[in-house]
């Protein structure tokens, strides 16, 4: 009993120190950062992150680090990490169109359907965990309102509460849907960035196969399928092709 205590009180104390490892780390970085010494920072950063430690702002300083260094694709990179975790990370957001203006390629969006348009403006503002953390809070305040309802003795205050569950697992039943929706969208939709500074996109994954466009730093691609060293990708505008798959990275 006392060495199950001991290895206990060892994790806590370990996992302690480490976040507060971590966290000197990044307050270190951010100095760094501050003194205009980028390189430094960056080094920083990608330790935090190489010890498994996640967060908007980590990825969010690490993208303005790069960005300062002009580095394209890694910004870019790092801007969508940070937004992938955070998509109300308005910051994160507003950097990423500047550094979408250092890239080569333009391509335009297809026109998207109306339940397209809802997606990305409503459904993907929140992560799905965050749906989800919403459906449970609401399943939890319909039960509550139930047995408010259930043990009323007015019937002014029965109506409230019943008109009040209603709308508690309308909500429930809306933000599962969007939780669902978000993490189905997010398995398909696996997103990548063009690392190499130009890549040839042929029509199959072999070098023999004929290049059909190319490709430069810090485009966004979605990808579709991977066969061996390819992955198999698509444009905003539609175009479809094979890359190297060394040549991208995904977010």
């Amino acid at each position: 009993m006392m060495k199950r205590f001991i290895l206990i009180l060892a994790l806590i104390i370990g996992s302690f120190s480490f976040a507060q490892t971590s966290s000197e780390l990044f307050s270190k970085a951010n100095d760094f950062y501050k003194n205009g010494q980028y390189t430094k920072a960056i080094e920083l950063y990608l330790n935090i992150e190489k010890s498994g430690l996640e967060s908007d702002d980590l990825f969010f300083n690490l993208g303005n680090s790069y960005y300062k260094l002009n580095n394209v694709a890694p910004s870019i990179y790092y801007y969508e990490k940070a937004l992938k975790l955070n998509p109300m990370h308005q910051d994160a957001s507003n950097n990423l169109v500047f550094a979408k203006r250092m890239t080569i390629d333009i391509i335009e969006d297809l026109p998207k359907t109306f339940f397209q348009r809802f997606s990305v403006n409503v459904i993907q503002k929140l992560t799905y965990n965050t749906w989800a953390i919403i459906a449970v809070t609401a399943s939890f305040l319909s039960a509550v309102l139930f047995l408010l309802y259930y043990f009323s003795a007015t019937p002014k205050s029965k109506i409230f509460y019943f008109n009040t569950t209603i709308f508690a697992v309308l909500l429930m039943a809306v933000t599962v849907f969007f939780a669902f929706s978000n993490f189905e969208n997010t398995q398909k939709n696996r997103k990548a960035i063009v690392f190499s500074q130009k890549s040839e996109i042929k029509n199959a994954p072999s070098l023999d196969g004929e290049t059909v466009f190319e490709l430069h730093e810090g485009t966004k691609v979605t990808i579709l399928d991977a066969l061996s060293n390819w992955k198999k990708i698509k444009l905003a505008d539609g175009k479809i092709g094979w890359i190297n798959a060394s040549d991208i990275k995904e977010i």
